[in-house]
């Protein structure tokens, strides 16, 4: 455990005793949210970020403990285990090195090697490696035996080279030399698959593509391994060149500088050349690339992970357009649009379908339906999904607040990926069981534009599509890290203990499923929560339950005011201080900025509450519930700009940033496609990570710089001032090429719905005067 702690305090750049305090709370059940908002004085201060990245080491250490715990006990059960291995095995750093010392003594099947030592052979081996000045062949015939299946001379250095080739490939310190020389001088080498042209044109780039192992970025290698899945081409890594088939490999050279086997003219020097050679061709090669590759897919996989991360919490922490009554709209074509009105709190109150689009056009009962809903209803905002027809929908809608500007209704397209996985799942038929499938997608957008946060949770964070080959990466990993997410994001914001779905309670700090439960099924039969306290109430919900919730749950309009807040419970005391001393009541005390920043911290210190909590308690009387997320704005799409076909060079649009990848950003420009902005086109200055500039939810103006209908591709600038032609010119003349150009597609994000270029909704030009004429006669 010593280690550990000074292993991750080292990684992180903080004290040993951070790193022991957190662990200990860890190990207590305490959460990260909560030890990172009110344990500030245990860990010395400790973010959620560090926090995060502390527990994620604390987890890979420990595995590396269990299995150099169980190691040792095989060798040591073999009797095999020496002062020297164990030293080496106990400093052991990564689970690759312990495995490489464990590889002479794992059990498995019967080799070569070992049947040749049963046959007396490993004298002869070693009495080679030991004086190459002894002759191979007159040395074997000493050894000759038909009954232990030693025929011949060939037969006996056969087996004495199998012996040397598992003994060398078996050799942790080579192994170690030949992986760090490969990692810094290999390159991953594509080569097409004959045949394959065609059923992998989308993997066009990759058909003969060489790059740096060390560099590969993670969007390409994902994209490499899947293309070689698919069975489209071959994947090698590469020293030298390629097509040289006679020279020898770097990699023999050091296993014989290793084993200080050189060329001497001995008797025995070119039958021990054989050896390396063998070794490495039969042993040592296909071990080490499977091996690299491994790697370079780990790697690849924990920054495509990482990715995700960022744009779902970049998503879930979207600006709510907050507790307005709003009519969400499920666009279809023949299906029609699916319509549900919710209130201010996201109760629904009404549902039905109209048939806006074609073949049908109803656009004038289409009309009168949504005026009349907005009008019973006094809804503000009405949520538009993305998908199939949501262009022609949200002309629709724009007509009709154009021609009745007096009902106040403002559109909003929202990115509706999941919906539809919601719709059907078990929760959304608890949540709505009396609700067509349908109509719950429709609910769903609603309460997405409302408050993406409460909403999205209901859904596997798998299926919102904001990753990069999201599906090619290990599946517990990628859920652990996105689950720590929606976990963090939620307990930021904080809960509404008396409007919250079971779906975000179960995301509070120390709440599981049935607490969830318990809690709604409590507030149900018993009304509002009328304060903190009454949680204790709640079945289950425990001291340790009250202490880890308690702070992340809000009682707004309740018996306390910091019932509201942030302030955690056990820290009232603190603001009862801060009262006296003010001679204020607490009503009069919050959000007088003046008077609290006045205050000194420290005047409120005891010895279980410090400085850091007394600050950060300040700072939320200051603006008790304030909500981190920022103010809620939307993008104009471009009236006109409704397919890829109406895209045009150089057109000037404005977007919504999807996904941010390492190589760039998409940005939905109302076309039922995304467009990329390469990494390189996102400033006029360098960037290294494209979350320098942008992130997921960010409105911007982009440049058309290139439309690849057929494909299915957009590219787009941000630098407005790019030339389209002149790009095009650069690309033409051999300008930088760009590697991986099949990340153009949305990597392994939800597809996005497009609608049917040849669909023409009838005179929508002219909807405001029909719709005007229709409400005339009404």
């Amino acid at each position: 455990m010593k280690n550990i702690v000074q292993q991750i305090a080292s990684e992180l750049n903080i004290q040993q005793q951070q790193v022991s305090a957190a662990i200990d709370l860890l190990d207590e059940g305490a959460t990260v949210p909560f030890i990172s908002r009110y344990r500030k004085e245990v860990t010395g201060g400790l973010d959620d970020s560090q926090m995060r990245s502390l527990e994620d080491r604390l987890r890979y250490l420990r595995e590396l403990e269990e299995r150099r715990t169980s190691i040792i006990a095989s060798i040591e059960e073999q009797g095999k285990m020496t002062a020297q291995l164990q030293n080496a095995i106990d400093n052991a750093d990564t689970k690759n090195r312990l495995e490489d010392l464990y590889l002479p003594y794992k059990k498995k099947r019967r080799t070569k090697g070992q049947i040749a030592i049963e046959a007396g052979l490993l004298p002869l081996a070693e009495s080679l490696y030991d004086d190459p000045n002894q002759s191979p062949e007159l040395l074997a015939m000493d050894y000759l035996d038909a009954d232990k299946g030693v025929a011949d001379i060939k037969a006996a250095l056969d087996g004495a080279k199998y012996i040397l080739m598992e003994r060398f490939a078996e050799d942790a310190d080579l192994l170690a030399k030949l992986r760090d020389f490969l990692y810094q001088e290999a390159n991953i080498s594509a080569r097409l698959i004959a045949g394959k042209e065609q059923e992998g044109a989308k993997f066009s780039d990759y058909f003969e593509h060489d790059e740096p192992l060390k560099s590969a970025p993670s969007h390409r290698a994902l994209a490499l391994f899947r293309a070689r899945n698919e069975g489209i081409v071959s994947l090698a890594l590469v020293v030298g060149d390629p097509d040289d088939k006679t020279a020898a490999h770097p990699c023999e050279a050091i296993v014989s500088g290793h084993h200080r086997i050189e060329d001497q003219g001995r008797a025995a020097d070119r039958w021990l050349r054989e050896v390396v050679k063998w070794t490495w061709r039969i042993k040592l090669l296909t071990h080490l690339e499977t091996d690299l590759m491994g790697q370079l897919r780990e790697r690849a996989e924990v920054d495509a992970i990482g990715v995700f991360a960022s744009n779902l919490k970049d998503l879930l922490l979207a600006a709510p357009a907050g507790q307005k009554a709003t009519i969400g709209l499920d666009p279809g074509m023949r299906t029609g649009v699916k319509v549900a009105v919710v209130d201010a709190q996201g109760k629904v109150l009404d549902h039905c379908a109209i048939y806006p689009t074609p073949p049908r056009n109803d656009i004038i009962n289409s009309a009168k339906v949504i005026v009349e809903l907005a009008k019973r209803h006094n809804a503000e905002l009405v949520a538009i999904g993305n998908g199939t027809a949501s262009r022609e929908t949200e002309k629709f809608i724009k007509d009709i607040i154009k021609a009745k500007p007096e009902l106040g209704l403002k559109s909003v397209v929202v990115n509706e990926a999941g919906a539809s996985i919601y719709s059907a799942s078990e929760y959304a038929s608890q949540e709505y069981p009396e609700l067509d499938v349908t109509i719950r997608g429709a609910v769903s957008i609603a309460h997405r534009l409302q408050d993406p946060l409460a909403e999205l949770v209901k859904i596997d964070p798998k299926s919102i599509g904001v990753g990069q080959y999201q599906h090619d990466v290990s599946q517990v990993a990628l859920a652990r890290q996105l689950d720590s997410v929606v976990e963090d994001c939620v307990n930021a914001v904080g809960v509404d203990v008396n409007t919250a779905s079971s779906a975000l309670l179960v995301r509070v700090s120390g709440l599981n499923k049935t607490l969830a439960s318990n809690i709604v099924a409590f507030r149900d039969s018993h009304g509002a929560f009328k304060s903190r306290k009454q949680l204790k109430e709640v079945p289950r919900f425990g001291a340790k339950t009250f202490e880890q919730a308690a702070g992340f749950l809000r009682i707004v309009g309740g018996d306390n005011p910091l019932d509201s807040s942030a302030v955690h419970p056990e820290s009232y005391s603190v603001v009862e201080k801060i009262v006296t001393r003010s001679e204020r009541k607490i009503e009069l005390l919050l959000g007088d900025s003046r008077l609290l920043r006045s205050l000194n911290p420290s005047d409120f210190t005891s010895d279980s509450i410090g400085v850091p909590t007394v600050t950060d308690i300040i700072h939320e009387l200051d603006k008790p519930g304030r909500d981190p997320r920022p103010e809620f704005k939307t993008a104009s799409f471009k009236e006109g700009v409704e397919k890829i076909s109406d895209l045009k060079e150089d057109m000037i649009l404005e977007g919504t940033v999807t996904n941010v990848t390492n190589f760039g950003a998409f940005v939905d420009v109302g076309v039922h496609q995304d467009g990329l902005v390469h990494i390189s086109a996102l400033s006029n200055s360098y960037v290294s990570d494209p979350r320098e500039v942008v992130k997921a939810g960010d409105i911007v103006k982009v440049k058309v710089m290139e439309v690849d209908a057929p494909r299915q591709r957009i590219g787009l600038s941000m630098r407005l001032t790019d030339s389209a032609s002149e790009a095009a010119e650069n690309k033409r003349g051999g300008g930088e090429r760009r590697g991986g150009k099949n990340s153009g597609k949305r990597g392994n994000a939800a597809p996005q719905k497009r609608s049917f270029g040849n669909d023409k909704p009838a005179k929508q030009g002219t909807m405001a005067d029909l719709f005007n004429k229709a409400m005339q006669k009404k």
